[in-house]
């Protein structure tokens, strides 16, 4: 049997949960993967009321989807980065505005309530961000001492320990997306941030190609790395565009922009080697969804969205149980 393709609801916040999944649904989806923002899930109503969270899963069954997980990429965001600029306002009440510490607060408690949300939808995997305090280090200019980079992931420690707690008690696992501005953002970071946490299983990841590739991070070396804690999966493309002008640091240009390194590209139309990461995920044993994150600045989202969901189903295949030869040993 092959595994579940979801629709992840992040980039298509702007439209109603009913009216999302009414679309996905049409396009051949199996199931949703729900943004904890605009309308999708509400985490502190979904934590603090059953009834409500019960309301996510039976809009999806009208459509015949549903959810096998949630995803609070923008709080998470704010446990651990510097949150000192503007762009991070978006995110938080108006009164929180330019208040460092106080959107801190305000993501900690989110991402608890996230995890009691989850139990509460029925759901067992939260994805998202963690955020990280040295992500502004990347470059050793001014110079960076091994100290402040110990800092950095003792930090992330000190405030992801007590979530993840609220996480154990719900029998939540949250997964990291890896990615750039995270505290893990390839493999080395990766396998810091785990020894940073003790290993403890709470903390996985949700596995997005795109982010490593455009790196040149191999995704099917992580898959393997990693077996063990790949808790959900993000299908995703990108394509490196290297013209001799610009680098992989994006140069200042927007998604979509001409002359940019990199960029996302519908799924397919990148460089992704989708057809050994789906044989990766059958080595390792993974049966979670493979949930379509669509982004591509210079095509229409619905037409991708529905090519994406076709290509995901025709890339999909089921393990075998037995070696192609063993029919030559079988005895009448």
């Amino acid at each position: 049997m092959t595994r579940p393709v979801t629709l992840f609801t992040g980039q298509w916040a702007d439209l109603s949960l009913e009216t999302i999944a009414e679309k996905a649904s049409s396009w051949g989806y199996e199931g949703l993967e729900l943004a904890c923002w605009g309308d999708h899930v509400d985490v502190t109503k979904a934590a603090n009321d059953i009834e409500y969270a019960k309301t996510r899963k039976e809009i999806l069954s009208k459509y015949g989807l549903k959810c096998w997980s949630i995803s609070n990429h923008l709080a998470g965001q704010l446990v651990c980065d510097l949150n000192n600029d503007s762009r991070s306002d978006m995110f938080v009440p108006e009164d929180l505005h330019g208040d460092a510490e106080g959107k801190r607060d305000w993501a900690v408690q989110k991402m608890k309530d996230t995890a009691h949300a989850a139990k509460n939808i029925g759901v067992d995997v939260v994805n998202g961000f963690t955020g990280s305090s040295i992500w502004h280090l990347i470059y050793s200019f001014p110079p960076v001492s091994e100290k402040m980079i110990e800092d950095g992931f003792s930090h992330f420690a000190k405030l992801w320990n007590p979530i993840l707690d609220v996480f154990d008690e719900c029998n939540v696992k949250f997964a990291l997306e890896v990615h750039p501005t995270e505290i893990a953002f390839d493999i080395v970071t990766a396998r810091r941030a785990l020894d940073a946490i003790d290993n403890r299983v709470a903390f996985g990841f949700n596995f997005d190609p795109s982010h490593l590739h455009w790196q040149m991070v191999d995704p099917v070396r992580f898959l393997y790395e990693f077996k063990d804690r790949i808790y959900h999966c993000h299908m995703k493309d990108a394509a490196l565009q290297l013209d001799g002008t610009t680098g992989i640091l994006g140069s200042h240009l927007n998604f979509g922009e001409n002359g940019r390194g990199w960029d996302f590209r519908s799924l397919g139309r990148g460089e992704v080697d989708f057809e050994e990461i789906i044989r990766a995920l059958n080595h390792i044993g993974y049966k979670g969804p493979l949930s379509v994150e669509w982004e591509d600045a210079l095509m229409d989202r619905e037409h991708g969205a529905m090519e994406a969901c076709s290509f995901v189903k025709s890339l999909d295949f089921p393990s075998s149980d037995r070696v192609f030869d063993e029919a030559f040993d079988k005895k009448d």
